[in-house]
């Protein structure tokens, strides 16, 4: 059991904790949510005896176990399966001492101890977890100094679950993770036998690998049960109760002071006057909750051109030697809303640097709009700021005809603002750097718009942001992401890049989900995953209709939208000029994407009745 006990800690006369209290019971799964720069690292650091606190008490059991990832993996000789072994060092010492050990006696309790943490399977346990966080047996066999430092965190990550310590303190584990990496790790997560305390800002982790949400704001903590929609829900049923409250409170105030006023100075109503000003004086004031921050992005929107925007004939790409994916026909239109699915290593990457121009195609053809402007986000371009200069003073080398006021607006319009907007990049949070990042991804206003893992270092908040941001824009979307979340709320065509392919996928993103998950031996020969065997039917809990009743609201969205588009299509096709000589392909053009559309809103309407079928199945 964890037990925080009244703590206090500030940081230069900033209190970040003041009177937090919180017990977690051993072998929970707790997600630590909180605004950005709440103190939630800091609270890990003084859980681990980092830091010492101002005022309270951390207990945890006397011979407690408490481990995480606080840095990468050394870029060492040792291979990845060694490197993970040793990452266990009880097992580590215990074998080491076996090797010289005579006494009888301490032989037979190290082969005990031995057995009790199961060390003969350790090689095997280790393995397993170096393959669900995307390394292969022969990847597995080379040192850790020839991969990059985001994979050596990954190294570091296997180390600690395999280390299985009795409290496992994780910090934004999905960071430096992809899809497949981070359902493997919700997955072993909620499997995992000991406490876990996660700090998250990925939905789906905080509502499928945790129990409980342990949430840090105005420097207290309040543990919710339940995953983070449910969190979300009691946490606004008690910001609306606080509210009301706060708003009974001050209209009482304001009847007592009303009536002291009115007959303090008459003698007849002294009495009654004094003793309403003594209420008012032991009233404990009830202070309404502090509304967020918004968080915004504001993309411009980019000029309309005619569809497609972008073809690919036979297309292949690589890097210089044999193509990475081949036979690539593909097409993508300015309404498109495109999620790249693909285990690690099968090229998704590689597919978004051939569609923003970065590669170019070894075989067949690739052909553009004229006037197509591409927008590229990666990660690795938030690294590659310059951490000496300013936000300001990037957006000024980019743009420097412009006033300052405008580029300031520009940084106000991606939540930048006065503040941040003269700090140089180095004093800058990981969010605030990505939000950089996407800016001057999108200042151009793309007509398409790739994204490779744009939510890492973004809060919840900000994500939401995003999600309204990209469903507003008007023109393309390609995105590579882990977060599921928003994944669903975006995208509405999956394509599968698979085995030097792509593919539409046709199912939807949970079964997609369940194909990964599925063992590796279950997979037959077209890599194609069989669906898991069913579980008798049970009424489904309240987190669970929620779920349903989310999806058939994520279908009405998406029906509207594609009704919005067939409008604007259908106007389009009104249009008499469209009919003109020399407008020939480009009518055709606008015939097809109606075809399209109609196709498309057929198996969206589908996708509605399926999930309303499901709803009303399950009693919701």
């Amino acid at each position: 059991m964890l037990r925080i006990d009244n703590l206090s800690f500030s940081i230069a006369g900033q209190p970040l904790l003041a009177g937090a209290s919180a017990t977690i019971p051993a072998g929970h799964k707790v997600g630590l949510v909180g605004r950005n720069g709440t103190g939630k690292t800091t609270l890990f650091r003084l859980i681990r005896g980092e830091l010492t606190p101002d005022g309270g008490s951390i207990a945890l059991p006397s011979r407690a176990r408490i481990g995480g990832v606080a840095q990468e993996a050394p870029a060492s000789d040792a291979s990845l399966l060694e490197t993970v072994l040793a990452a266990d060092t009880e097992r580590a010492t215990l074998l080491a001492e076996a090797e010289g050990a005579t006494d009888p006696g301490r032989i037979a309790d190290i082969q005990t101890r031995l057995a009790d943490i199961d060390a003969w399977s350790a090689e095997a346990r280790a393995s397993a977890i170096l393959r669900g966080l995307g390394f292969d047996a022969d990847a597995q066999r080379r040192a850790c100094a020839e991969f990059s430092g985001g994979w050596r965190m990954r190294v570091a990550l296997a180390g600690v679950l395999f280390a299985q310590p009795d409290l496992l303190l994780l910090d934004e584990p999905t960071n430096y993770l992809d899809l497949e990496g981070a359902l493997w790790l919700e997955s072993y997560l909620a499997r995992y036998p000991h406490s876990v305390i996660v700090i998250s800002h990925d939905r789906g982790l905080l509502n499928r690998a945790v129990g409980h949400i342990l949430h840090l704001e105005d420097r207290r903590l309040t543990l919710y049960a339940g995953g983070y929609d449910a969190f979300a829900r009691a946490r606004a049923e008690r910001r609306a109760l606080q509210s009301a409250e706060a708003r009974k409170q001050e209209a009482r105030r304001a009847h007592l002071q009303s009536f002291v006023d009115r007959f303090r100075a008459k003698a007849t109503k002294a009495r009654q006057a004094q003793s309403r000003l003594k209420m008012l004086e032991r009233m404990a004031p009830v202070t309404a909750p502090e509304e967020a921050a918004r968080q915004v992005f504001g993309f411009p929107e980019p000029e309309a051109l005619s569809p497609p925007i972008l073809t690919m004939q036979g297309a292949a790409v690589g890097y210089g030697g044999p193509p990475v994916l081949r036979g690539l026909d593909l097409r993508i239109d300015q309404d498109d809303r495109i999620a790249l699915l693909g285990r690690n290593g099968q090229g998704k990457s590689t597919l978004a640097k051939l569609l923003a121009g970065r590669l170019q195609p070894q075989a067949g053809s690739l052909t553009r709009a004229s006037r197509l402007r591409v927008g590229y986000f990666a990660q690795h371009q938030v690294d590659e700021l310059d951490a000496s200069e300013s936000p300001l003073a990037h957006l000024r080398r980019a743009r420097p005809e412009e006033a300052p006021a405008r580029l300031r607006a520009r940084l106000a319009g991606f939540g930048l603002l006065a503040a941040q907007a003269d700090t140089p990049v180095a004093e800058l949070s990981g969010g605030q750097k990505a939000r950089l990042s996407l800016l001057l991804a999108t200042l151009d206003a793309p007509h398409m718009l790739i994204l490779d893992e744009p939510t890492n270092h973004l809060d919840i908040e900000s994500r939401e942001a995003l999600v309204e941001a990209l469903n507003a824009y008007t023109g393309a979307v390609i995105l590579i992401a882990h977060d599921m979340h928003l994944l669903g709320l975006v995208a509405d065509r999956l394509w599968l890049v698979q085995g030097g392919r792509v593919a539409p996928f046709e199912d939807d993103l949970e079964a997609y989900r369940r194909m990964l998950l599925a063992p590796e031996a279950e997979a037959d020969q077209t890599g194609r995953r069989p669906e898991p065997p069913r579980q008798p039917a049970r009424r489904p809990g309240r987190d669970s209709l929620a779920e349903l009743r989310a999806e058939v609201r994520r279908c009405e969205a998406r029906l509207d939208k594609l009704a919005d588009m067939r409008g604007r299509l259908s106007e389009i096709l009104a249009d008499p000029a469209l009919y003109e000589t020399g407008q020939e392909d480009r009518a055709a053009a606008f015939r097809s994407k109606f075809a399209e559309l109609e196709a498309g809103l057929a198996r969206a309407e589908a996708l509605w009745m399926e999930a309303q079928e499901r709803l009303e199945a399950a009693g919701g």
